[in-house]
């Protein structure tokens, strides 16, 4: 790309820096796809030389680049690129002149401070890059995910964050959106004729949408356990990809027509509070298993002494309904959870049975067609069909799968967290969530929140390396539905 920038990371040497958007960097820089000039400056509170920073970032790029990606020659012009900042992110002091140092000999270059912080501290960067006179007319903000707690919060966040920006300089980031599959999920339904005719409830059954992970707390418990899975992922990660697939066709593919179209989704799904809560919800915490044929501790273990009181989610199912003309009917089960079986994440759509059937019994059981999106680990899509056997008299029916995998199709695999990075340089809106789309989908979570709270009762246990708790089949689906794809 053209576009020169200097890019600033707070919460610099913070997990979700070290683990996702330092590799990320790389490997642009690995693509050549970084000016000369472009910078990029981490700030966190440690005061550290610069190589000790150098140092742990290169040792979080050799732990979570993939095997084969780190290379010396890469590194090296990398860390040429790398400065750092040891700033008190709440104080507004004289170490944030640390960054005005780095900045200001090139006060006209595009500039984006990225936010890889707790959502307690965006009012506070936000008041102090402006007190220290930081933001230009080229600044552009990153906010991470979750955005707030609650509607209230993430409303408040969303105001003090417009004191500062315009809506058009700030990008609410869900890497799920930076996903290959995930664009190829727009391509699909509005570059095929074949798709978009077949795309509602005259023909579609069901659709399921699935974030598994095998992984645990992975450190995180003081930040899990006041979230739980339904806030960390299901308002922003499953929802995201619940309105892609559910949006009408925007007028063009752009920011403006995309987002419209998409908070009209959000706008349209049933309401689920203490009336139905029981009927669309199942909420579950795992306990002590095995995953990957390694013995691992539940969750109330990994918590320690907060473990006995915590009521937090790690698994929740969810069937949703859209209540307008395109897919009224048609429930949407969106599910996620920690500690289970495998790690993927699909989508997939379940088409109907055919109308009727024109075969003997002796040709065999039908099975209605499914379309499956795999957005991790092997992205790919798969879509099942029903063909006869070959080299055999007569018709005896098979499902058949037509694959398209990326990995066999592309040399190397994109980087999310990098699209969409330089889709920020670029000013391209066009994944990333509005502020309506936010406060929307907050208002449509927290009833079910409260509705858990009133009853009281508590996640139901789940076995570590399982496929989560086992009520789930008989209370969303009659036991109808396979779980795992």
């Amino acid at each position: 790309m053209n576009n020169t920038f200097d890019f600033v990371v707070f919460g610099g040497l913070g997990d979700l820096s070290i683990r996702k958007l330092l590799p990320a960097l790389y490997r642009g820089e690995r693509d050549n796809v970084f000016s000369a000039d472009t910078r990029i400056l981490l700030v966190a509170r440690e005061d550290k030389k610069k190589a000790a920073i150098m140092r742990i970032v290169q040792e979080g790029l050799k732990e979570h680049l993939k095997e084969g990606e780190y290379e010396t020659d890469c590194w090296q012009r990398f860390s040429q690129r790398l400065h750092y900042a040891g700033v008190d992110l709440k104080q507004c002091d004289e170490r944030w002149q640390l960054i005005n140092k780095h900045l200001d000999d090139h006060p006209d270059r595009i500039r984006v401070f990225y936010l890889a912080t707790p959502p307690s501290l965006y009012a506070d960067i936000c008041d102090n890059l402006e007190v220290n006179q930081l933001i230009t007319s080229a600044t552009r903000i990153v906010l991470e995910k979750p955005l707030g707690y609650d509607h209230a919060s993430a409303t408040e966040i969303n105001a003090k964050v417009a004191e500062h920006f315009d809506e058009a300089d700030i990008y609410r980031i869900d890497h799920y959106l930076g996903k290959e599959t995930v664009q190829n999920l727009l391509t699909l339904r509005f570059g095929n004729a074949m798709f978009e005719p077949l795309w509602d409830n005259k023909l579609i059954e069901h659709i399921q949408i699935t974030i598994a992970e095998s992984v645990g707390l992975e450190g995180r418990a003081g930040f899990y356990d006041n979230v739980g899975a339904l806030r960390d992922m299901v308002q922003n990660h499953l929802l995201q990809l619940l309105c892609l697939i559910a949006m009408e066709p925007p007028t063009k593919l752009d920011a403006h027509n995309i987002r419209a179209e998409k908070l009209k989704v959000l706008q349209a799904l049933r309401r689920i509070d203490k009336r139905n809560v029981d009927e669309d919800t199942v909420r579950g915490r795992y306990t002590s298993g095995v995953v990957n044929a390694v013995p691992v501790p539940g969750y109330q273990e990994e918590l320690g002494e907060k473990g006995a009181d915590s009521q937090t989610e790690t698994y929740v199912a969810l069937k949703a309904h859209i209540d307008n003309w395109r897919w009224s009917g048609v429930p949407f089960y969106l599910r996620t959870g920690k500690r289970l079986e495998k790690r993927f994440a699909e989508i997939v759509i379940q088409y109907r049975p055919v109308s009727h059937r024109v075969f003997d019994e002796s040709a065999g059981a039908m099975q209605p067609n499914r379309l499956v999106i795999r957005l991790q680990p092997d992205e790919g899509i798969r879509l099942t069909l029903m063909t006869k056997e070959l080299h055999r008299r007569g018709i005896r029916m098979r499902p058949s799968t037509l694959n398209l995998d990326f990995s066999n199709q592309y040399d190397r695999a994109s980087d999310a967290y990098l699209r969409l990075i330089l889709d920020v340089v670029e000013g391209n809106q066009a994944l990333f969530a509005q502020r309506e789309e936010v406060e929307c989908a907050w208002a449509w979570i927290d009833p079910i929140i409260d509705a858990w709270h009133s009853q009281g009762t508590p996640p139901q246990p789940y076995p570590a390396g399982s496929r989560g708790p086992a009520e789930v089949d008989q209370r969303l689906h009659n036991g109808e539905l396979p779980w795992f794809v």
